[in-house]
């Protein structure tokens, strides 16, 4: 008979990889902190039950973590995946929330708030706490993020130019050594701003145009990001 239907005993602690990421989160985090932290955007006797706060924001992690770009989505792996389910506390047989559930709980509950934020330091803190951060070595880099916006609309503003600070800060310390030797400071030069022409986009005008060897052309934002070392 085919080996989908035979009945197997099994549990999902077995099924999960020991090295797995989500097996040294969960080592390492507690994320009970989470439902007291939010109990305040809930209405305790009013309304159908909502997600559990919890597992809410720990799907959103797994989002993150392994990349999977919508709601929807997010929503089919967790169903298959059984390292997900296991992070998450559920069974193999739990009914995974519907996404616009999960959208809507994301967007409304905590719109106008801090709670993003106070969960992210709290999380910070426990890994402070247990000696998973150094604070001593931090490594940064960046990288473009393609801005859902079509290239061939734009609009051409006219930009000024700025010296930057650090030439201003040179300027300053060449008076302050003429100052200290008795002699007069240099006059400023008068000359006219310099305007460049850049390129706005007429979809998503926070974005900006890249044009760079190597590189493709368009609308991008840059992403930058910052871990510790330890």
């Amino acid at each position: 008979s085919p080996k989908q239907h035979a009945l197997e005993m099994v549990t999902l602690e077995e099924l999960v990889p020991a090295d797995h990421l989500l097996r040294k989160i969960a080592q390492h985090i507690d994320f009970e902190f989470i439902r007291p932290a939010t109990q305040h955007l809930y209405c305790a006797d009013n309304g159908r039950p909502a997600i559990d706060p919890v597992t809410l924001f720990k799907m959103l992690f797994i989002g993150y973590l392994f990349g999977v770009r919508s709601e929807r989505q997010l929503m089919r792996e967790i169903q298959v995946n059984v390292a997900y389910r296991w992070f998450l506390d559920l069974s193999l047989t739990d009914k995974v929330p519907d996404a616009s559930t999960l959208s809507q709980n994301r967007r409304r509950r905590f719109a106008d708030t801090d709670i993003e934020q106070v969960i992210f330091d709290g999380i910070v803190e426990q890994a402070m706490q247990k000696g998973l951060i150094g604070g001593e070595v931090l490594h940064t880099d960046s990288t473009h993020l393609k801005a859902s916006a079509n290239k061939q609309r734009f609009s051409v503003h006219q930009v000024e130019q700025r010296p930057v600070d650090y030439l201003a800060e040179l300027n300053a310390a060449i008076d302050a050594d003429r100052q200290a030797h008795g002699k007069q400071p240099l006059k400023p030069k008068a000359s006219e701003p310099e305007f460049k022409e850049t390129k706005v986009s007429t979809t998503d005008p926070d974005s900006g145009f890249m044009t760079r060897d190597n590189k493709p052309q368009g609308f991008f934002y840059l992403d930058h990001r910052t871990v510790d070392g330890k």
